[in-house]
């Protein structure tokens, strides 16, 4: 409508189109306005190009880079400099986006996900240290424990007082003789920790042949195995409230590491131990298995509703951040 009595306006003015058309005469006057907006004046007072250069370059600078603008306006007012007002100061630096830290700032780089594949076992190593309670308050020891992916077995493991990465070195150096591991056969993998990322133990994987992988910071997802692994070892039933030494927490996690490996039905290898996966005795152990459930079903086949049971073996792939299953092998 009001563009209708816009065009009437031109025939028979403004006011007689508005009155013909009921439209108040201060809309089309506005649309008038919004259609060619006429520039707004440069006010006598404001400053020139040159001086609000001059008030950026200024506060930008490596003297006052650390200074709010109302301390910049105090400091120059003492030396006898005149710029302008601080309010203006905060103007200039709104209008080049630097109302915030003006200093150069550590920009933190985008971290690559690790995704790491292990179809059998000694291909990937996770590691990792948690604490056990000593016998007072504050005080602890520190476990280190290696366990490789697939089988879930645990490869080596050290107690000591103190978080180091020479000892990390000596248990890396001796599971991997123990193992048997060969140069570009092995992953070791772990979080971002002091001894983890120590320059003696990468001179030392570079001598073995292991590649290194590291967790994303702050992403404890990247390191499941070992959070899972310590969580299994923190809630067993004869896990205590605390160590009376490290002798005590020594035998314990002897005892404790015998079980996990030797006895421990791991779910997540369709409940085979992890030594028979690592030490390849799980196809056996599945056929033993399928033996005994083909017999039961033999005899009562009317006690299994959904046919004969099949024994599953362990998992063929496993996968720390697996891609897009679209991209799996």
């Amino acid at each position: 409508m009001t563009a209708l009595a816009e065009g009437l306006a031109q025939i028979v003015g403004v006011s007689a189109a508005c009155e013909a058309l009921n439209v108040p005469r201060s809309q089309v006057y506005r649309a008038r306005q919004a259609s060619c907006p006429r520039p707004r004046p440069t006010p006598a007072r404001a400053l020139s190009e040159a001086e609000r250069s001059e008030v950026r370059q200024t506060l930008n600078s490596q003297r006052f880079a650390d200074c709010a603008p109302r301390q910049v306006y105090a400091a120059l007012l003492d030396e006898g400099v005149y710029l302008c007002s601080w309010r203006t100061m905060y103007r200039v630096l709104e209008a080049h986006d630097e109302v915030r830290e003006r200093r150069d700032q550590l920009r933190h780089p985008s971290y690559h996900k690790p995704e790491l594949l292990a179809n059998a076992p000694n291909q990937v190593w996770s590691w990792d240290i948690t604490k056990l309670r000593g016998p007072a308050k504050w005080t602890y020891f520190y476990l280190y424990v290696l366990l490789d992916i697939y089988s879930r077995y645990v490869v080596g493991w050290l107690l000591a007082e103190q978080e180091s990465a020479a000892l990390a070195e000596v248990l890396v150096k001796e599971s991997c003789f123990k193992q048997g591991i060969a140069r570009d056969q092995l992953t070791l993998h772990a979080d971002n920790g002091g001894p983890m990322r120590a320059k003696s133990l990468a001179l030392l994987l570079s001598d073995l042949g292991v590649s290194q992988s590291h967790s994303r910071p702050h992403t404890s997802d990247d390191n499941p195995f070992s959070e899972a692994q310590f969580k299994t070892l923190k809630y067993h039933p004869g896990y205590p409230d605390r160590f009376g030494g490290l002798d005590d927490a020594r035998s314990w996690a002897r005892q404790f590491f015998a079980w996990y490996n030797q006895e421990h039905y791991h779910s997540a290898l369709n409940l085979l131990t992890p030594s028979s996966v690592h030490y390849g005795q799980a196809t056996a152990i599945q056929q033993q298995r399928q033996t005994v459930l083909c017999a039961a079903f033999a005899a009562h086949p009317e006690r299994f509703s959904r046919g004969l049971p099949l024994v599953a073996g362990p998992p063929p792939t496993v996968w720390i951040n697996p891609p897009f299953a679209g991209n799996l092998p």
